[in-house]
């Protein structure tokens, strides 16, 4: 087990750090991330590693009514596909292998996890019914579908969009440019213009989804955009300590939510689900409703408060 010190080391920060993290799944990570780094292994290779297993995971969750064993089976892929999560991201610190290409297939991955997860889902509802409770109620059927495809998409990929940006927001004010992975959809256009599709095909394309992914961001923070703006032009990269530090004290409580709403306590809500749902079918259902309540709630007080911060600094310079 590695000393606090070499953990320390692959983290990106303290104030970004969560507990369970902290405690379990970093620890982990770091022993995975040892292992492959005495065969040389790429961290890319990993995060493609841990994209079969978190497809795999929706696979057994899909059969997962009333076998424990099923269940169980998804579980663990999942949270094994997190190790590797993590420990790409360790091991690209530990070498200095870290690229654009493992940032945008980290979070292809991410992606990919959980439309497997959400397809599980869909399949153990369509038999089970809308109002549980009703021995009249319609069943879901394949209407289940374009409703987790709404969440999903306008909920769930919505709110971790959001968290992941105002995790690097925060990181770029403790540690500048180096130390945060923070994009502009501005430059990632240009980039994709220069491109030719005979030349990088595979690379232009991820890089159109990940343009649409950064601009995303930038167009639910208006207020911090014009913040940014306003800095970068008054300071460059080389903003004052007492501005940072202003910065940082309001940033810091919402590093929380932005935890909250990436994946440990995202994964807690869906284990829950499934564990019961293996003696009660419909409580499957339960995952895909607290992404749309709790944790829709949760974003938009995050997303306020960011805001907030954003256009009070503002007004300062």
């Amino acid at each position: 087990m590695a000393t606090e010190t070499d953990l320390q080391s692959t983290f990106k920060s303290n104030d970004t750090e969560e507990t369970i993290d902290v405690y379990f799944t970093r620890p982990i990570g770091l022993a995975w991330a040892k292992f492959f780094n005495l065969f040389g292994t790429h961290p890319n290779v990993i995060t493609i590693l841990s994209i079969i297993l978190g497809a795999a995971a929706g696979g057994f969750m899909a059969f997962g009514e009333g076998s424990w064993t099923n269940t169980i089976v998804g579980i663990a892929l999942l949270m094994w596909a997190n190790f590797y999560d993590s420990a790409d991201g360790q091991l690209a610190r530990m070498t200095g292998k870290k690229t654009l290409w493992g940032r945008i297939l980290d979070g292809f991955a991410g992606d990919v996890w959980f439309v497997s997860i959400y397809a599980a889902i869909g399949f153990r509802l369509m038999a089970q019914p809308i109002l549980p409770f009703w021995d009249g109620s319609p069943m879901w059927s394949w209407w289940i579908f374009p409703l987790l495809y709404y969440i999903g998409f306008h909920a769930h990929a919505v709110q971790s969009r959001l968290a992941d940006y105002y995790r690097n927001v925060h990181l770029y004010f403790i540690k500048g440019v180096a130390g945060s992975e923070l994009d502009s959809a501005e430059k990632l256009r240009a980039e994709y213009a220069a491109l030719r599709w005979n030349d990088r095909f595979a690379w232009k394309l991820f890089l159109h989804f990940y343009c649409n992914y950064t601009a995303g961001q930038e167009h639910d923070t208006p207020q911090f955009q014009a913040f940014k703006c306003a800095l970068d032009a008054k300071y460059g990269r080389h903003l004052p300590a007492d501005l940072v530090a202003e910065f940082r004290r309001g940033s810091l409580p919402l590093m929380k939510w932005t935890n909250v709403l990436t994946f440990n306590w995202r994964a807690i809500t869906l284990y829950i689900s499934l564990l019961v749902g293996v003696l009660v079918p419909w409580f499957v259902v339960v995952y895909p409703l607290m992404e749309l309540t709790l944790f829709h709630l949760i974003y938009r007080h995050m997303r306020c408060s960011h805001e907030a911060l954003s256009a009070r600094l503002a007004a300062t310079l």
